[in-house]
Parts: structure tokens; sequence; C-alpha cells
């Protein structure tokens, strides 16, 4: 069971984490608070233990914008996307039959963290991720051929978590690191 955020004596998840450091990042940036003080909040939301402790770093910020999320569905046929297309927090690809085609490479990623779900019939899918991406394909079940995934070695440490869940019936995914 995933401890609800109410919850101030529940255990901080990096993700958690990684959203309260990009908070103060863009609170600073934004000009809300000073240079000393996003040291000293930083500093204590990297040491909490509890979610009680990490809320209280981020007291008196503005609000977060709310997560963003977009649906790609098709019938059949190709859905693409490439270039410099802006990546929503959590994307939802829907093919009953054809290919899926998905670049992240010169993506806009303003997400620490973008959550990909596939609900595929046949077709096969392709993922391109930055270079510098954090992959986890733990929530994807396929129905009859495993997803091809092969992890990088972690080149720089900053680069953005791409989490692949959902289902897939015939057809195989493959995802690969971008190479520049």
């Amino acid at each position: 069971m995933t401890p609800r955020p109410e919850d101030p004596l529940a255990p901080v998840a990096e993700d958690d984490r990684d959203t309260a450091v990009r908070r103060l990042q863009e609170a600073y940036t934004q000009g809300h608070i000073s240079h000393e003080e996003m040291d000293e909040r930083l500093h204590r939301a990297l040491t909490a233990a509890t979610h009680g402790e990490l809320v209280s770093a981020l007291a008196s910020l503005p609000g977060e914008k709310p997560a963003t999320e977009s649906t790609i569905a098709a019938m059949s046929g190709r859905i693409r996307r490439r270039g410099a297309w802006r990546v929503p927090r959590i994307l939802k690809v829907e093919s009953a039959l054809g290919r899926v085609n998905l670049n992240l490479s010169r993506a806009v990623i303003e997400h620490p963290v973008v959550d990909i779900e596939l609900r595929l019939g046949t077709g096969r899918a392709k993922i391109t991720v930055p270079r510098d991406a954090v992959v986890d394909v733990e929530g994807l079940h396929t129905g009859w051929k495993d997803a091809l995934y092969r992890p990088r070695r972690p080149s720089r440490p900053g680069g953005p978590k791409i989490r692949v869940s959902g289902t897939m019936g015939m057809g195989r995914l493959k995802i690969r690191h971008a190479r520049r």
C-alpha cells in the first residue's frame, strides 16, 4: 500500500523528493525565494525522512502546476510523434491496429517523471528516449512478445524517468536511447 500524502509520518519516495527539488528550483528561478532560502530548503528536502518534513520544506511556495495528461488514439494506421513536441506528464497511447512511433529524443520534457501508458492491440511500437533517460517497463504487460529494451549505463545524472505501462496484444515494443 502506498502511503497517502496526508500522512505526515509516511516515508518519502524518491519521486516525491525529485518533485520537491524541482519545485524549489522553479520557485528560485521565478524569484519567489532567495538563494540562501533555496539552499536551506533544498537541504531540508534532500534530508527529509518523512512526508511531513518534505512538506515543511515546500511551505509558502506557489502552488504546483496541475499535471498534464494527453491521449493519442487511432483505430488503425500510424501514430507518430517526433521533433520538438511537448511531452505531457501522462501520455496515453491507444491503437487497435497499426504502428506507434514516439521519438522523445528532441522533445520538450518538462517533468522529471513521464508516464506512458500503452493500450495496443496489434502492431508494433517504437519509443526513442533521450540519451540520459532512465526507463522503467515493469508496468507493461505483453501478450505475444516481450519488450526489447537494453538499459544504458548512466552517462549523466538528472535525465528524465520514463515509465512505460499498459498492455500490448500482438506486436512488440522496442525502446532505445537516442545516440546524441
